[in-house]
């Protein structure tokens, strides 16, 4: 029987009947397991950075109904935000009534920069480049030959020129390299290394940056999706209207990037969450994802919703993720591994692919929020259990407080402090 991730109730079920689901779902053996418990040891944390006092546990959870290219997915995702995994789950079950998420990526082609400073003739600099182009581009790809059997590698040279700086004119040259199934800081940055001090000699410039760029515009993932109106219709806003509001909310992440910086963070909750699970750098993506939203002088959405003229919802998003599978944290550290196999992605490209859908399955259902009920009514059903927490409540306790905040409408640690003490002496 073919898998699907649409699981009814999920989140009904207790811990040990997750793992278990999810565990068949993978084929995970108990040792993998295990790991979902207890991932991390100090001895491994030792090995992975500096100066290590401990280890900083984050909730790993499963978003469900993920349909992606005809394919289903469960999403391991790593964070503390509540109300993300629920809504995540809940926007990728309206996708799917329209038949899932589509999605592409473009190959895995990152930049590497190298500052030139005090050229003298910058038409005659690029010239002599551009006539020892191949002799670059075999020195850059000498230090890593595994990335070149596998296709990968330095495939070409481009330049950014700027007149004026604080230092004077300048000349970036820009090594295009492909770095397969690896997120790729360490190829490039070794591939900068490696090619300046020719560059520096054809140039007759001096050499100051060797480094990567984290605004990955080759490296692109693209996601979009069609829902019927028909699964927005509700007992209080009729579908048609939902879709309109969920337009007319993103319209504003649109025009004004103060909207537009807290419509991002909701498409990068999801998309971070995953980084995280799966041992990629999520603070390269979130700069990326940044940049890339101001690429064309101000700063705007990552995605874009229209109503169709049967009343249908339609939403794209276009990013840079330059992720990996394979490398850093992604190998090192065991619980990324067991998420990646959760996943089940082949390769870097596929894992970006979903990313994008998770970015804009959250987006989705940030705006259905806005254009409904409010964010903050959903949201606060689950602070409040963070709030009875912080408050001293454990077991059964925790939904008790949590329940009174709710009811009260008075969120707040004083307030759950209160109310636990009143269940504690009744």
């Amino acid at each position: 029987m073919p898998r699907s991730s649409r699981i009814a109730g999920f989140y009904k079920l207790g811990i040990e009947e997750r793992v278990r689901m999810v565990a068949q779902w993978a084929g995970l053996d108990e040792e993998e397991k295990h790991l979902l418990e207890r991932s991390l040891s100090l001895e491994q944390a030792d090995r992975m950075i500096e100066n290590v006092v401990g280890i900083y546990p984050l909730p790993l959870g499963i978003a469900v109904n993920f349909l992606i290219n005809g394919r289903d997915y469960l999403i391991p995702m790593a964070l503390e935000e509540p109300s993300v995994v629920a809504g995540l789950s809940y926007a990728a079950k309206l996708i799917r009534e329209g038949g899932g998420f589509k999605a592409e990526s473009t190959e895995p082609i990152m930049i590497a920069q190298v500052q030139v400073l005090d050229v003298e003739d910058m038409a005659q600099a690029k010239a002599k480049i551009m006539a020892a182009k191949d002799e670059i581009l075999a020195l850059a790809n000498r230090k890593h030959p595994t990335i070149v059997s596998l296709g990968g590698g330095a495939k070409g040279i481009e330049f950014r020129e700027f007149p004026e700086t604080p230092v004077g004119p300048m000349l970036v040259v820009h090594i295009l390299y492909d770095t397969r199934d690896a997120m790729g800081a360490n190829a490039l940055n070794t591939a900068a290394e490696a090619v300046a001090p020719l560059i520096e000699q054809i140039t007759g410039g001096r050499v100051v940056l060797r480094i990567l760029s984290n605004l990955a515009d080759r490296r692109l993932a693209r996601a979009w999706c069609r829902i019927p109106w028909q699964a927005f219709e509700g007992k209080e806003v009729p579908g048609r209207e939902v879709v309109k509001g969920i337009v007319e909310a993103w319209a504003l992440a649109v025009v004004d990037p103060y909207r537009a910086a807290t419509h991002n963070k909701g498409i990068m909750n999801g998309i971070d969450a995953v980084a995280i699970a799966t041992g990629n750098d999520w603070r390269a993506i979130e700069a990326g994802a940044h940049a890339y939203a101001a690429r064309g002088g101000r700063y705007t959405s990552l995605t874009t919703w229209n109503q169709t003229p049967e009343g249908d919802l339609e939403g794209t998003i276009e990013l840079p993720l330059a992720v990996g599978t394979v490398g850093g944290a992604t190998r090192a550290h065991p619980l990324a591994r067991v998420c990646l196999k959760i996943l089940g992605v082949k390769s870097a490209r596929e894992l970006a692919e979903v990313m994008a859908c998770v970015g804009l399955a959250q987006n989705l259902a940030a705006l259905r929020a806005l254009a409904t009920e409010g964010i903050q009514r959903g949201h606060m059903k689950l602070h409040a259990r963070q709030v009875a927490m912080a408050a001293g409540a454990a077991g059964e306790l925790v939904d008790a407080v949590a329940a009174r905040l709710v009811q009260e409408g008075d969120v707040r640690l004083q307030r759950a402090k209160q109310i636990l003490e009143e269940l504690r002496q009744g």
